[in-house]
């Protein structure tokens, strides 16, 4: 299997700490990605990038982006171009050029985790699951084990770059073992 990044080490460093978690259905993931969006909104986690894997009752895999990045591509082109366009006294113009540019650029590049890595990790997984990848530069993590409660249970980790503690406080509560101690009688 691949490296899940097709960066060096310096670029790797930028783009984060890799997890990788693995659903019993479709949904969850997604869930949970928008969770971790909602952090990183809130400043608790600093997301590099986020994708959900899924494999389908059919067995066909899909990578759902967390950016799409022909689109962004297009938008920053756009801005880029018609500066330029100002420049040279032809906004609308500059503005359509950078527009293609950019998309032609965002769609040629493969930033983030490797697609390849995720395809072949989606060809693993049982029809009806999925996989939610994570690159995470930094967190805070009593915050973000806090609003992983929800999620506790839901999830197998098969990748986690952590410290050991902090790892054993994660699968404690996505893998559910703290919630079956606590429900437990004693």
């Amino acid at each position: 299997m691949p490296n899940p990044y097709s960066l060096s080490p310096l670029e790797r460093k930028e783009l984060g700490r890799l997890f990788v978690l693995v659903f019993d259905n479709m949904l969850t993931a997604f869930s949970l990605r928008e969770a971790l969006w909602q952090m990183e909104d809130e400043s608790i986690v600093d997301v590099g990038d986020a994708v959900v894997v899924t494999r389908n009752a059919e067995g066909k895999v899909r990578l759902h982006q967390s950016l799409p990045l022909a689109a962004a591509g297009s938008a920053f082109g756009s801005i880029g171009g018609m500066v330029l366009g100002m420049m040279v006294l032809n906004p609308l113009f500059g503005s359509v050029a950078g527009a293609v540019a950019g998309a032609t650029a965002g769609a040629l590049a493969d930033v983030g985790i490797n697609d390849e890595f995720m395809k072949e990790l989606g060809e693993t997984l049982k029809p009806g699951t999925s996989a939610l990848l994570v690159a995470v530069r930094k967190t805070k993590p009593e915050l973000v084990l806090e609003r992983l409660q929800p999620f506790a249970g839901s999830c197998r980790i098969l990748q986690c770059e952590m410290t050991a503690e902090n790892e054993v406080l994660l699968r404690r509560l996505l893998e559910g073992e703290a919630a079956r101690r606590t429900a437990a009688p004693g």
